[in-house]
């Protein structure tokens, strides 16, 4: 008789080791809240209009590639991608910067704004490349025990960490403007973080966008859940919708199952689980269980910061990029207020996704869906959301109208939804309404972030932003493969190792 493994949410996580188990034999029973797979990766409609609730862009399609592929399937039968050049349209107070995958327009483009500061661009390709190639293998192993942590590849990779170096820093070696800086560090609001907090190790982050671009998947990035959840059921999982979890059945310090809101109860030989970490861990498990992770230890851990987010359906069309980032006049001092104050600044930095044009299924013809995501401090600040957001709601159309061409925005919503950080915390159950997870310092990643096999309740798999290897969707879909290969040699089911970084995939970057 197959293994049985119950699945605690159906975001790209979960639906990643779903998959995969599934293929591999497996019976998987996945168990998501909501009455749509995705987690923050799903999509909400507003009468004609469709959006994607959390990532909007992918990196490293390759890796979502290999997860198909690990589950016998090929991406390209399930989902349309098209690759986006330029990437972003950046906009500062006194100038303008496209973002493009092509290398000498790219140069080209930093000289027009910054004369003779290219020359640093050819050297950070070149430099952070070898820093990939370097820590690409530590992202595709678990760091469970200190054996694990003390591995080969992370001491080849020791050199290549800038410890002690925040990513600002570490660009400092390519570009002397600030400005020019923040056009590569501005990344490291993926992880939540500020670009003079976060490690210089995520200089890798904007290196794969350069050095691989950034996909949009036709129908928004919410396809790739859908497209999961199809194999799932392919490979003969079952995905529960509207089946909220209340629990995870423990018995003698290990996991038997789950048990739902409607009290059936579920019995499995292994539980994965894909909710909010932190929510997790003070939601899902009986008062005394949690030794480490118990609800005190967790609120001193340190968390990403909040968004601020409007999804707003327009009856017009505007001139402007797939993806857009509007910089405010003091972008450290905005970062600062949001991370070490956790206040409240209304000179915004915002982004923008206007992706109607580039894909006609999200809107009707002439009309636009824009999905705008403003930085903001988590619930450990003392914001009043309640009276905060039809105020702050004006503050950033003010800004979209002053520093955009939708300068009649407002004239024109026909439908509007905002989701401010009490939203994520009390609707969508995310803790602190941290919407990026426990923050990426050094001190909670790689062995001391949560492990994969949950290190207090056996027969317990960990996947999403809150484990190993972290936030984002490559490194997430990457920890639902860690756990499920796991719980494969777990039970001595028999797999291929994940493959190592193919020849070849990085491009010519040598410096010129």
């Amino acid at each position: 008789m197959s293994k049985h493994v119950a699945i605690v949410g159906a975001g790209p996580g979960g639906l990643t080791a779903g998959m995969i188990l599934a293929h591999r034999g497996f019976r998987v029973s996945m168990f998501e809240k909501e009455g749509t797979v995705g987690g923050r990766n799903a999509e909400m409609r507003l009468g004609p209009y469709r959006f994607d609730i959390g990532p909007t862009f992918l990196m490293m399609s390759f890796l979502l590639d290999e997860m198909f592929e690990a589950a016998g399937r090929k991406s390209e039968d399930y989902l349309n991608f098209t690759s986006l050049d330029p990437m972003y349209g950046l906009m500062f107070d006194d100038f303008n910067m496209h973002l493009t995958t092509d290398p000498e327009r790219m140069a080209a483009e930093i000289d027009r704004v910054f004369p003779g500061q290219s020359e640093g661009y050819w050297r950070f390709r070149k430099r952070e490349a070898k820093r990939f190639q370097r820590l690409y293998p530590c992202l595709q192993r678990d760091y469970g025990s200190l054996g694990s942590f003390f591995s080969l590849d992370l001491v080849k990779a020791l050199t290549h960490l800038s410890l002690g170096r925040p990513i600002f820093n570490v660009l400092g070696d390519y570009f002397g403007p600030e400005e020019l800086r923040v056009c590569f560090t501005f990344q490291s609001k993926y992880l939540g973080m500020s670009p003079w907090d976060c490690p210089g190790l995520f200089a890798i982050i904007p290196f794969i966008e350069h050095a691989f671009g950034v996909y949009h998947t036709r129908g928004g990035l919410s396809e790739i859940s859908r497209a999961m959840a199809r194999v799932v059921e392919e490979e003969g999982g079952e995905v529960n919708l509207s089946s909220p979890v209340q629990q995870v059945i423990v018995k003698d310090g290990v996991a038997k199952g789950v048990r739902l809101e409607d009290g059936r109860e579920v019995l499995a030989d292994a539980v994965v689980i894909n909710a909010d970490f932190s929510h997790a861990m003070t939601h899902l498990f009986e008062p005394g269980v949690l030794r480490k992770y118990t609800p005190e230890a967790l609120r001193k851990r340190d968390y990403s910061c909040s968004t601020f987010m409007l999804y707003l359906g327009l009856d017009k069309t505007y001139d402007m990029e797939h993806h857009t980032i509007v910089f405010s006049g003091d972008y450290q001092e905005y970062l600062r207020v949001i991370t070490d104050e956790k206040g409240l600044s209304d000179d915004i930095s915002f982004y923008v996704r206007n992706a109607a044009p580039t894909d006609p299924t999200l809107a009707p013809e002439g009309h636009s869906t824009i999905y705008v995501l403003v930085p903001v401090a988590n619930n450990k600040g003392e914001i009043d959301w309640e009276k905060e957001e039809p105020r702050f709601r004006d503050v950033v159309l003010d800004k979209i109208v002053e520093r955009t061409p939708m300068k009649d925005i407002r004239d024109h919503i026909r439908e509007e939804v905002v989701i401010s950080p009490r939203v994520w915390e009390e609707e969508r159950s995310i803790f602190l309404g941290a919407t990026f997870n426990l923050s990426h310092r050094i001190r909670q990643m790689l062995h001391w972030r949560p492990h994969n096999e949950f290190e207090e309740v056996g027969q317990c798999y960990l996947v999403g932003g809150g484990t190993h290897p972290g936030s984002g969707l490559p490194t997430i879909y990457e920890s639902g493969r860690i756990s499920a290969n796991m719980i494969c040699r777990r039970f001595g089911v028999p797999f291929d190792p994940p493959p190592p970084l193919a020849e070849g995939t990085l491009v010519d970057l040598k410096a010129k």
